[in-house]
């Protein structure tokens, strides 16, 4: 007696990659790049970068006069101190302190790949632009009480990397303003090396500093 066939499986469209990290970051790589803002790029950066250390000097001061003090609750302007409270005591992650921490996150990255040479454009305080950072808000019912408070020390082996990995990419930066001054264009190579490193330190950030989750970051360069 002969076996039926199989009916054949229902069609499934393929499904898009899933990132392998909550925090993505990526820089769409320019053609060409114009060599005379490339070569004044110290000095265009100067408005936004005074803008951006406004905004990045997050501390509180208690007190007037002389004896006025003050104590840093935030880390480079992000919100930390306070949502790690939050997370140990509440198992909340509030989600207006979520959004400035993304939203003051972008626009750091639109900063720094600026002067980084990674792009043209100016900074945007608003659109996205050519730089995308994204991370998801967090479920904090899923986060442990107690790991934000050790983050940082489980993060040191990748912050004893990273200052290597900068003062590479600095060599790149350098030699990327020479190659865009007299060619036009950032060589793909030092791009993408460029690129890593900051998408490296953005996943430690988000581990260590943002609290979004409790995956450890990977040791890599790639998305």
């Amino acid at each position: 007696m002969e076996t039926p066939p199989y009916p054949p499986a229902p069609y499934q469209p393929p499904q898009p990659p899933t990132a392998q990290y909550p925090l993505t970051f990526r820089v769409d790589y320019p053609e060409k790049l114009d060599r005379l803002t490339t070569g004044l790029r110290f000095l265009w950066i100067i408005p936004i970068g005074i803008i951006s250390a406004l905004l990045t000097s997050g501390a509180y001061t208690f007190g007037r006069g002389t004896g006025a003090w003050s104590v840093s609750v935030s880390t480079a302007g992000l919100l930390f101190l306070p949502v790690l409270l939050m997370i140990l005591f509440k198992k909340k992650y509030p989600r207006w302190w979520f959004d400035w921490n993304l939203n003051l996150s972008r626009f750091t990255a639109r900063v720094s790949a600026y002067g980084a040479l990674l792009r043209d454009e100016y900074p945007s305080t608003d659109d996205e632009q050519a730089v995308h950072l994204d991370f998801s808000y967090p479920d904090a019912t899923l986060l442990s009480r107690g790991l934000p408070i050790v983050k940082w020390f489980l993060a040191i082996p990748h912050i004893i990397i990273l200052l290597f990995l900068w003062i590479a990419a600095f060599v790149c930066i350098v030699i990327g303003w020479f190659a865009i001054v007299f060619t036009g264009v950032y060589p793909r190579s030092l791009f993408d090396f460029v690129v890593g490193v900051m998408r490296w330190s953005y996943r430690v950030s988000a581990y260590a500093v943002l609290l979004i989750t409790d995956q450890y970051p990977p040791f890599s360069l790639h998305e």
